[in-house]
């Protein structure tokens, strides 16, 4: 089972870190690889609550529904696929640090992200995947510090 395990220190509350990403169509504001994202039903989001969405990795575009699993705010939020062609589970989790949150994002995928385009493709897909989530990170800091200072 491939595991993607990225962090980045954010400089602000874990508090507006977990709102923040608690809403789903915040998503595709911070992950280059989302391109839609929402909330199916009525919130708030809690345990059971359903995203529905789109990606695009490499080329190829993936139709999913996520199921949270976790939401204990705000310190932790997981969830797990439910429909889609990659099998996975994701966590994020926060943690006080001096000057802001330790954002912690682990991502275990069941049959390996290459696994759509093929097995000898994994290494790669998971090589390239865990630097775009250093990015996605990194813009969701961003994004974050930027509102904050309004």
């Amino acid at each position: 089972m491939p595991v993607t395990d990225e962090s980045i220190v954010i400089p602000v509350p874990p508090e507006e870190v977990f709102d923040y990403l608690n809403d789903p169509t915040h998503l595709p504001e911070y992950d280059a690889t989302v391109l839609t994202s929402e909330l199916q039903g009525d919130g708030p989001v809690q345990v059971g609550s359903r995203f529905k969405g789109k990606s695009k990795i490499l080329g190829r575009t993936f139709d999913w529904v996520v199921e949270v699993t976790e939401d204990e705010r705000p310190t932790k939020q997981a969830i797990k696929s439910v429909e889609g062609k990659i099998d996975f589970t994701g966590t994020f989790t926060m943690t006080p640090e001096t000057g802001g949150t330790r954002l912690e994002y682990r991502l275990e995928s069941g049959a390996g992200l290459g696994g759509v385009f093929g097995r000898i493709a994994d290494a790669l897909v998971n090589k390239a995947y865990a630097r775009q989530v250093r990015a996605n990170l990194a813009t969701l800091s961003e994004i974050l510090t930027e509102h904050r200072e309004g």
